[in-house]
């Protein structure tokens, strides 16, 4: 086991990051910009290191700035967390060549799984369904020609990036050039790689997510699925699991199917790979390279601690448990909260939070490193914590998030708890039958 690991993150995961290296004994490394000196996840970890400035490309994107600052406090390992630097190939293949273990898979499955025609083409080698598109879109007249045998409406995606950015709608010809030129060039403005691809547009699908851990012997698990449909341009709002979309037999063979997957990729630690789900079929999208922002559902789920079992597997243990050792046990549902005004089409609400109180209670577990008196900045994501609920059944949780919402008070900024709090009353929320495009529709009124 390290005996020092650095935490390359800020906020609720880098807090979260701290507390599972404690809890194995191993001393954690916090670093911050000037923006986040007074963070809790500086407060608690066992050193912290100065980084740069605000702004991410000066602090948190400092790929030397981290690399020695983990140098500097003789840490063996680094754990990315989520966002950032956590899927970039080069900053684990530098990790590895100034002598750090990277807390997570390898630099070549990064780089193999982050394209995601490369990772298309090897879900088709693993006998994985993939959406119906092409794996590479080099020009407007190729992508047409593509698009004509498959049939519209049809989406221009990003090979490289992920967070919904690159990615273009068109229902005919028309569009379909237009969509080309603008998705080529925020891709090479965001990621710095124009490669497109193009996918079959499915009209109401659910977005399904598969959770694996392999470590560095071979030895590959699931830990089952989330359901992850309730989005916002693109962007998860509200998790839960199990799926309440899927038959049994599609949850099996698509955890199944997941784990093959990773296993024809050779992929060792956390990852969770990507199925849009319609009509009882199953397509693979992409495969997430790190843990995800909702790991805190599957931990609840099976009561595996993930980030204890990824920094094990970086150590160079195997895995801790292997499939029939999973429990899948009651239902939970992970709400995502944002300092956003919803009465004010989603913009950001820094500021200083001037009141502070969090639910509790039986199955009520809150993820976050706010605290009153705190000042949110403006120069990162606007998540400041996750409310996740578990009970025994779907219906009791709907209950218990609730009454969970309603006792988090957070005062000072304007947050998406209201949000939420619409969604549970929603009936298609409460019967478990929405889909990907169902939010945007509630918004719109349509």
């Amino acid at each position: 086991m390290f005996e020092k690991v650095l935490v390359a993150n800020r906020g609720e995961i880098a807090l979260r990051v701290v507390r599972a290296c404690q809890e194995l004994g191993v001393a954690a490394v916090a670093v911050y910009s000037d923006a986040d000196e007074s963070a809790l996840h500086v407060r608690h970890a066992d050193e912290a290191v100065r980084i740069g400035p605000p702004p991410a490309g000066k602090s948190y994107l400092d790929v030397e700035a981290l690399i020695d600052a983990a140098k500097e406090t003789d840490a063996e390992a680094v754990h990315p967390g989520y966002g950032f630097l956590a899927e970039n190939a080069a900053f684990a293949a530098a990790c590895r060549e100034a002598g750090l273990t990277f807390v997570g898979p390898s630099a070549e499955a990064i780089e193999k799984m982050g394209n995601k025609s490369a990772a298309r083409r090897l879900a088709r080698e693993a006998k994985v369904p993939v959406v119906p598109g092409s794996d590479d879109a080099s020009s407007a007249d190729e992508a047409a020609q593509t698009a004509g045998g498959i049939g519209y409406p049809i989406m221009v995606k990003a090979a490289a990036g992920g967070g919904g950015r690159g990615i273009r709608v068109a229902e005919d010809e028309d569009e379909l050039r237009k969509a080309v030129q603008v998705a080529r060039r925020e891709a090479e403005a965001a990621f710095g790689d124009g490669t497109l691809y193009l996918e079959k547009l499915l009209v109401a699908p659910r977005h399904v997510e598969v959770q694996v851990m392999g470590d560095h012997e071979g030895n590959v698990i699931h830990l089952y699925e989330r359901e992850c449909s309730m989005q916002r341009r693109r962007q998860k709002v509200l998790e839960e699991a199990p799926s309440p979309g899927i038959s049994p037999g599609v949850r099996e063979k698509m955890a199944e199917a997941a784990v093959r997957l990773a296993r024809e990729a050779g992929y060792a630690n956390a990852g969770t790979v990507e199925f849009l789900v319609e009509d009882e079929e199953f397509y693979f999208i992409e495969m997430n390279t790190r843990i995800q922002v909702e790991h805190p559902v599957t931990e609840m789920l099976t009561g595996v601690d993930l980030v204890k079992e990824q920094i094990r597997i970086a150590a160079g243990d195997p895995l801790s448990l292997e499939q029939e050792d999973v429990p899948m046990v009651g239902h939970v549902m992970e709400f995502r909260i944002n300092a956003e005004d919803p009465d004010q089409a989603f913009m950001p609400s820094p500021g200083e939070i001037s009141w502070l109180e969090v639910p509790g209670g039986p199955g009520v577990r809150v993820d976050s490193a706010i605290y009153q008196g705190y000042q949110i900045p403006p120069f990162y994501d606007s998540m400041v914590g996750k409310l996740i609920v578990w009970a025994l059944t779907r219906e009791e949780a709907i209950s218990r998030a609730r009454r969970a919402l309603r006792e988090y008070r957070l005062e000072g900024i304007k947050t998406t708890i209201p949000l939420h709090l619409r969604l549970l009353e929603g009936e298609a929320f409460r019967s478990g039958e929405y889909h990907t495009g169902y939010l945007e529709e509630l918004l719109n009124g349509d």
